[in-house]
């Protein structure tokens, strides 16, 4: 079903569906994990601006990919160089979300993918992503091959909140293993 969906680089103009993919998951993955308040004033049009910016960048180095359908954005994957070198890798991916509708049809799969073959393009030869330690998500990248390398308590909202890093060590053999 996921062939359906076209992976391409973002642009400016996918900024509002981003935006709606965005807020739909936080608000459905994070319910109870985040506090309640702040998934509450979130809202598409104040995210819209952020990745309206994001994807204005990214048009300069295809960081920020969607997954379309139907000419719908249904999800999407940001990455880049590490932001920290807290952890020895070089590159990270920063957001990867899919709409509730099309999670578990591997579309989450072929944006990790698409994430991994874009940081090795750039040179980077591993990544990692972190996720909240009481994520769901964090068992995808597990089966998506990912061993825990860090743990951190960020500060988000007012709240402390424990996250998971997980870590690929050589990208090119993950893509070339059928896991991309």
């Amino acid at each position: 079903m996921t062939e359906l969906a076209i992976l391409r680089p973002a642009l400016t103009r996918d900024a509002d569906g981003i935006a709606r993919v965005h807020v739909e998951t936080w608000q459905s993955t994070y319910a109870g994990l985040v506090p309640s308040d702040y998934l509450a004033r979130m809202t598409v049009a104040r995210s819209s601006a952020q990745w309206h910016r994001a994807a204005a960048q990214a048009t300069k180095s295809n960081d920020l990919v969607v997954a379309e359908i139907d000419e719908e954005i249904v999800g999407f994957v940001c990455f880049g160089p590490a932001r920290s070198k807290a952890l020895a890798y070089s590159g990270e991916v920063f957001a990867l979300y899919v709409t509730v509708d099309w999670q578990g049809q591997g579309l989450g799969r072929r944006l990790l993918s698409t994430a991994f073959g874009g940081l090795a393009g750039e040179g980077h030869e591993a990544a990692f992503v972190w996720v909240l330690a009481e994520n769901p998500s964090r068992f995808f990248y597990e089966a998506m091959g990912g061993q825990r390398v860090g743990e951190r308590l960020e500060k988000f909202a007012g709240a402390d909140l424990e996250e998971l890093a997980y870590g690929w060590d050589d990208l090119e053999t993950w893509k070339s293993q059928g896991d991309g």
